[in-house]
This record gives C-alpha cells, structure tokens and sequence, in this order.
C-alpha cells in the first residue's frame, strides 16, 4: 500500500519536472524572440526617424522654393 503511494507520488513528481522542463525550453524560446521583435521594433523606430527627418528636410526645400516663387513679380 504504502509503496504505491510512493510509487504515484513519484509518477506525478516527474510528471511535474517533465512539464517544468517543457516550460522552461519554451520560456527561453520566447526570450529570443522577444529580444529579435525588440531589435526589429528599434530598426523600425530608427527608419521611421530617419523618413521623418527626411520628410521634414523636403518640406522645408518645397516650402522654400513656394516662397521664392511668390516673391516673383507678375
């Protein structure tokens, strides 16, 4: 009797550090691909900045050339 109860006890314990390993592998699975997303997002962030700026630079040259052409006499 008493070895059956052992003997379950000890089925479930494995059981439980099987699933803990399973978890453990995945948990590191998603770490990378957490730190992946988070280096693609930053590039993507850099890129966007980089347009942005350059979207503001061409504005200021489109705006520029307005300007010169409304200073034009008729």
């Amino acid at each position: 009797m008493e070895n059956e109860k052992f003997a379950e006890l000890e089925k479930k314990v494995r059981v439980l550090i099987d699933e803990y390993q399973v978890l453990k592998r995945r948990n590191v699975d998603l770490e990378m691909v957490l730190k992946q997303k988070e280096g693609e997002l930053a590039e993507a962030n850099g890129r966007s900045r980089e347009l942005m700026e350059e979207k503001d630079a061409v504005r200021e040259k489109v705006d520029s050339l307005l300007h010169l052409l409304h200073e034009i006499p008729s």
